[in-house]
């Protein structure tokens, strides 16, 4: 059966459509959609699925839309936001790197955007809106910091990674000191906001990072060639017209910005990043970055992740970081091995 279909316009535009990869998006996209009902519906006031559907169409009660419009709500966008961001910035870090390891827990943007959390709560008691800038702010000049150095001619694979993984070394011990000259206070508010969470979670948080989605995912996409070319080399890349340099500074830029965008919204979930396009490239089989369903894998991962930590342990409520630190680790080491044997490290 073929998994490759060309699809032709009237006007005589030929699309070659992957019907795998298609299929998967598809069923990621409506898995991510379902685990956000039944995640709304959870809680202490539980609510059945069908009356969460009426309640978002304007058909719930009162008491069911303020919980469903005002306290649940917001917080499963923030995850499927958050997820879908760091599994379409992983996809790009993985494919401009050429390494199922370059992604931005590897990379040390997500230590960086907590140097600048950290910096904003230890050094000036800000509010949770500049603890978020402060978060933005250090991925971005983290990013920028990784590129700058990696640069020799251009930014290559291996030395992208092995760049990425001495600044975090390096932003790790800035963090750890920034904690060791906090107060109690300080640094009780600073570890929750390290381990990564969707709690308390409300709209001021969803809109800004719906407008940077809205504006980076399409350009992102847009871009989808010119990264698929990347991944067969410079030359050849140069050879069929793509502007090499230029694509790969735009599509790093995006991807620090919804990087360092999630870490700020919901703090540093790790993994996510590293295991999304892992995963959806495991599933779809298709070469090429797959960002399409890194994207839907990232949205579904976070939103499953957080149902895990309400409903598994009982009355205890685990931050959703704690949960996705756990099964990331244990992806990581059995990628680790898998690359081991295969030769590649």
């Amino acid at each position: 059966m073929k998994t490759n279909r060309a699809v032709r316009s009237p006007g005589g535009l030929s699309v070659r459509l992957d019907v795998r990869a298609l299929t998967v998006v598809v069923v990621l996209l409506l898995t991510a959609l379902t685990t956000s009902v039944v995640l709304i519906g959870t809680g202490d006031f539980p609510i059945p699925a069908g009356d969460v559907l009426r309640t978002l169409v304007g058909e719930g009660n009162v008491g069911q839309e303020f919980i469903v419009t005002e306290l649940r709500l917001p917080r499963v966008l923030v995850g499927l936001l958050v997820g879908a961001s760091l599994g379409l910035g992983g996809a790009l870090f993985q494919s401009i790197s050429r390494n199922p390891l370059g992604s931005p827990d590897v990379l040390g943007l997500g230590q960086g955007a907590t140097a600048g959390a950290l910096t904003v709560i230890v050094l000036f008691s800000g509010t949770a809106g500049q603890v978020a800038l402060g978060a933005l702010a250090g991925g971005l000049v983290t990013g920028f910091a990784i590129y700058a150095l990696a640069w020799k001619r251009g930014v290559h694979g291996y030395r992208l990674v092995l760049v990425g993984i001495g600044v975090s070394a390096i932003v790790t011990a800035v963090n750890g000191y920034l904690l060791t000259k906090s107060d109690i206070v300080d640094a009780a508010r600073a570890v929750v906001w390290m381990t990564g969470s969707l709690d308390g979670r409300d709209w001021d948080q969803v809109w800004p990072l719906l407008a940077l989605c809205a504006v980076l995912v399409p350009l992102v996409l847009a871009h989808g060639r010119g990264l698929r070319m990347l991944e067969m080399g410079d030359d050849v890349s140069y050879a069929l017209g793509v502007r090499v340099e230029r694509v790969r500074l735009l599509l790093m830029l995006s991807a620090v910005l919804l990087t360092a965008s999630a870490t700020a919204a919901a703090g540093p979930v790790s993994f996510v990043a590293l295991t999304a396009p892992q995963l959806a490239r495991r599933l779809t089989r298709a070469p090429g970055p797959n960002l399409a369903a890194s994207l839907c894998m990232g949205a579904a991962l976070l939103v499953t992740a957080d149902w895990v930590s309400q409903r598994a342990f009982g009355a205890e409520q685990l931050p959703v970081g704690v949960v996705t630190g756990v099964l990331g680790g244990v992806y990581l080491l059995w990628l680790l091995v898998t690359e081991r044997r295969a030769g590649r490290i």
